[in-house]
């Protein structure tokens, strides 16, 4: 059953509201980056343990650099999640 075009413009208002700031975001990636509190804060707790583990060796702080280009598409998933939760809601 296809979504009618006022549940798809709920689900995107609701998307929007719900998502993760990319601003906040950067913020958090640029001031707490020792805490990788941007990865607990786009709800990737286990990656962040992970991270701040690994900043013990020399790879956790490429990884941070890596994070500032993979922050756009974790907000993108972190989207898609909470679309598909609210069309499953819908049915």
């Amino acid at each position: 059953m296809p979504l009618t075009t006022e549940q798809q413009m709920l689900i995107e208002m609701r998307v929007a509201n719900e998502s993760p700031s990319t601003a906040t975001a950067y913020l958090l990636w640029l001031f707490l980056w020792f805490v990788s509190a941007h990865r607990f804060y786009l709800g990737r707790p286990g990656t962040a343990v992970l991270q701040i583990l690994s900043y013990f060796i020399a790879i956790g702080f490429i990884w941070l650099l890596i994070d500032a280009f993979l922050i756009p598409g974790m907000i993108r998933q972190r989207q898609n999640e909470i679309r598909q939760r609210m069309m499953a809601g819908m049915f």
